[in-house]
């Protein structure tokens, strides 16, 4: 089957990012407009932006998601709560959370429960926990998945896309740990049509990244 057999409308999937640090105002607005004309879920900028994208989508359809504890969710968990509910308290209504991966490599995992809890229970946002597929082993992705689903996450995220991207293979395995209940998100590296159908198929219900106008684009040339 090819990818146009699929009919895919691929800009439901795409959470619109800009996640590089050097963003300005400008490009928070551009990226903005682009979510509202494109019409995908959400677009996904840094906690000091959320207020600026609220104000600019505050009547339109896409939602304001930010990130938490990003990339390497090595703060405390105090931390990251307060920016979470400050983000909240600024317009965000999705929270893609870097799970904390030392803990979970530790054997900890009451911690990293409690604080992506806390997280959901406290904010009462959709929540998306962002695992870094990329820096775990088969067996700490499914523990992280399954620590992440019992705190009531919304969503397992594969990667930040700082340390790696998101495969086929970690996307099939979180649709097998979350057994349809919740969405999976694959973020990181996702940058041509066909990439982000096979993501699709494995079972990505959103994609991260930064190149939505391009596969929109890619889309719109493969069905010519």
């Amino acid at each position: 089957m090819s990818v146009t057999d699929l009919n895919i409308d691929i800009a439901t999937y795409i959470d619109h990012s800009l996640l590089k640090p050097s963003a300005v105002s400008e490009e928070v607005k551009q990226v903005c407009q682009e979510a509202w004309q494109y019409n995908f879920p959400s677009v996904c900028i840094y906690p000091v932006a959320v207020r600026q994208a609220k104000e600019l989508l505050h009547d339109k359809k896409p939602n304001v998601c930010t990130v938490i504890g990003f990339p390497t969710g090595a703060v405390t968990s105090a931390v990251k709560l307060y920016e979470a509910q400050e983000a909240v308290e600024n317009g965000a209504t999705e929270l893609d959370v870097v799970i904390n991966l030392g803990w979970l490599k530790s054997g900890e995992s009451d911690k990293v429960y409690r604080e992506i809890a806390e997280i959901c229970s406290e904010t009462g946002q959709t929540v998306k926990a962002i695992l870094e597929t990329a820096v775990l082993t088969n067996e700490e992705k499914r523990l992280a998945g399954e620590i992440c689903l019992d705190a009531g996450v919304a969503y397992l995220k594969t990667s930040t896309g700082w340390f790696g991207g998101a495969t086929v293979e970690d996307v099939k395995l979180l649709k097998e740990i979350t057994k349809g209940q919740i969405g999976v998100k694959a973020s990181g590296g996702i940058r041509t049509y066909e990439q982000a159908i096979a993501l699709i198929q494995a079972g990505a219900t959103r994609l991260g990244t930064s190149r939505g106008i391009d596969l929109i684009r890619q889309q719109n040339e493969s069905i010519k």
